[in-house]
């Protein structure tokens, strides 16, 4: 039985090539890079090098590339951080009530400590209004932090336009965007879309887990969360982890060339998946077509069936999808998001989400049709018993 990946929203194949490197800087290039000898030089090249990697494709400077643990990291540092080091100017952040986990337990944690949070709803795209995100600005907003791309549905944010109207309101205010979901989908430019902070993650991108990085603009002063040996100009202190920086430069280089065609490629195994579902009786889509909406991210109800059930029907023809995001799956309950875009009561737990990488074919997106097609009349039938 072929197997049939479609929830790489969750994680991705990591590139042979990156694995490649990754295994030579264990086993060849594994000096410390804060050693002067040759071992240590060897391993400092290697970071440097993803440091150059990652910022030319944000066309950003290197020494503005902080390299984490992963996207949660990513977050935490960039929110905590930017609240911690301009809470004597305003404790009021503004962000969305559609954010990931990484973002929302971060907000609990600072509401805790005294700030101020507004969360901006979101219609039933999953969008925010722009008029809504002007109103609630206020002089001592100090940080507005709204994803790139959703998660669960992909709904894709007017970044260019919110980064717009944060500065003509108060160039103060810091604008952090969680871009997990984005970078490597998307020609992302923090300078010309007035992003201060970006966080991205390397194994949403066919890069090793375990890694990823935050952005930040080099006239941004946040306060650093991890303290010790002041590597990474102090803001990230420890060892680097060469060898997963170094597969995730990698990553970042080749999710990023030739970007146009991959993510033309992922946006017509979307629409195929959208299209064939709609024809499916009692199916609700909540993805978009066309440029509104993240490339690689379909989102849908399936009436009388639960999730859990459909996902697990599909895991036996070979099919790994996911019921919603697979950072919230350790914690029961139904997603924020989709209780955001009014999705009705009774298909709360009818949701699934498929997702695209760049190794899946067109024909996975028909092996899935075909066997949704087969499943849902049996599933419904033995559901109503």
């Amino acid at each position: 039985m072929r197997e049939i990946y479609l929830d790489n929203s969750a994680t991705t194949r990591v590139f042979p090539e990156a694995a490649k490197l990754v295994e030579q800087a264990m086993l060849s290039d594994y000096g410390n890079p804060s050693s002067k000898h040759r071992k240590g030089l060897e391993a400092e090249r290697l970071f440097r090098r993803a440091r150059e990697q990652v910022a030319h494709t944000l066309r950003v400077k290197p020494r503005e590339i902080i390299f984490t643990s992963g996207g949660t990291e990513s977050d935490n540092a960039a929110l905590i951080g930017a609240a911690l080091a301009k809470r004597r100017q305003g404790k009021h952040i503004i962000s969305s009530n559609v954010e990931h986990a990484a973002v929302y337990q971060t907000l609990s944690f600072l509401e805790e400590e005294g700030f101020e949070i507004s969360l901006l709803p979101v219609d039933k795209k999953g969008h925010i209004s722009l008029e809504e995100l002007r109103n609630a600005l206020r002089r001592d907003t100090v940080l507005v932090s709204i994803m790139y791309v959703n998660n669960e549905i992909g709904a894709l944010e007017p970044i260019g336009e919110i980064g717009r109207i944060i500065k003509e309101e108060n160039p103060e205010t810091l604008f952090h965007t969680d871009a997990i979901q984005a970078y490597g989908k998307y020609e992302i430019r923090p300078k010309k879309e007035r992003i201060d902070l970006l966080s991205a993650s390397g194994h949403k991108l066919h890069g090793p887990k375990g890694t990823g990085f935050l952005y930040i603009d080099e006239h941004v002063r946040i306060h650093p969360l991890i303290l010790g040996g002041g590597q990474q100009e102090g803001m990230r202190s420890g060892t680097h982890n060469v060898p997963g920086i170094a597969g995730l430069g990698l990553a970042s280089e080749l999710c990023c060339r030739d970007l146009p065609a991959r993510v033309q490629r992922l946006r017509e195994m979307k629409d195929r998946l959208i299209d064939g579902l709609l024809a499916l009786p009692g199916v609700r889509v909540y993805s978009e077509k066309g440029e509104g909406s993240a490339p690689q991210i379909v989102s849908a109800s399936f009436e009388g069936v639960r999730a859990e059930v459909l996902l697990h029907a599909l895991e036996e023809r070979g099919i790994s999808v996911s019921s919603g995001s697979a950072c919230s799956s350790n914690h029961p309950g139904i997603s924020g998001t989709l209780r955001a875009i009014s999705v009705p009561e009774k298909l709360l737990d009818s949701t699934l989400r498929f997702s695209f990488g760049f190794y899946n074919e067109p024909e996975d997106v028909d092996a899935a049709l075909a066997a949704l097609s087969e499943l849902l009349p049996i599933l419904r039938r033995f559901s109503r018993r």
